[in-house]
């Protein structure tokens, strides 16, 4: 394996560990090895690792090369995801299960998919079903990202539950997280992007063993710096990996030009 690339700041911001790296590619190749390391060293240890990824554009440079590497045995790699969709059809292009086949499994020989389905009539079920299977199948990590109005997957400010009960849920969508969507291009306007959405729950997410957070690109400034530097609130999910001893921050100087 490669060696990761150096931070060129590194800080900690109560528990939390943030590394700066120079560029978005510098980000995605540090998480990609610290990633490889995590789930090489579970297969040694139980034969498999299980792993939940993020979607956006915001995680591309970090699937670019977590793909390539070539240390992982991918058929022993279990992965989950975060989100999707309510009612979308399985085949758009901002359905999530089709970004990740598209920018990462149809990369890797063998791993096994465990697709959230977005079909309306089922939704308390597959909620259920999901959570049952990623108990049955504790995360040996996660990789997620911060919106732009700070949420983790579609825990959005107005909704999010640092205690909810549940790993997954139903959720009607911020406008900030609907105008995202369009500004990453995968809706042509706010009026294409559906109102909800099934996600994980902050506390699924934080139960991963390690929590890799990966947050390029200067239009994820601001939530950078209300989430490192603001009170620990739920109007900032982000802001609750501040409170765990198993998170690292990977940003680059365009994500961290306010702090």
């Amino acid at each position: 394996m490669s060696p990761a690339p150096t931070p060129v700041r590194e800080e900690r911001v109560e528990r939390l560990p943030v590394r700066v790296y120079a560029s978005e590619a510098d980000l995605g190749a540090a998480a990609a090895h610290d990633m490889a390391e995590i789930l090489t060293a579970a297969i040694r240890e139980r034969g498999e690792a299980n792993l939940i990824l993020a979607t956006g554009n915001s995680q591309l440079a970090f699937l670019r090369t977590l793909r390539e590497v070539r240390e992982v045995d991918w058929a022993r790699v279990r992965i989950f995801h975060m989100d999707e969709y309510v009612g979308i059809d399985p085949e758009h292009k901002a359905s999530f299960p089709r970004f990740l086949r598209e920018h990462f499994l149809d990369h890797v020989d063998g791993a096994t998919f465990h697709p959230i389905s977005g079909d309306p009539d089922r939704t308390a079920a597959i909620c259920a079903e999901y959570e049952a299977e990623l108990r049955a199948h504790p995360a040996d990590a996660v990789a997620l990202g911060w919106g732009e109005n700070g949420h983790l997957a579609f825990n959005d400010p107005p909704f999010a539950e640092f205690g909810d009960p549940v790993w997954a849920k139903a959720v009607r969508l911020d406008d900030v997280s609907r105008r995202q969507q369009v500004g990453e291009g995968h809706f042509a306007s706010l009026d294409e992007v559906p109102t909800h959405a099934i996600t994980l729950t902050i506390p699924a997410l934080l139960a991963a063993k390690r929590v890799l957070c990966i947050v390029p690109e200067s239009r994820k400034a601001d939530a950078v710096h209300a989430c490192l530097t603001e009170p620990i609130s739920e109007d900032r999910p982000g802001s609750i990996l501040r409170r765990v001893d198993h998170a690292t921050l990977y940003l680059d100087r365009d994500s961290a030009a306010r702090i």
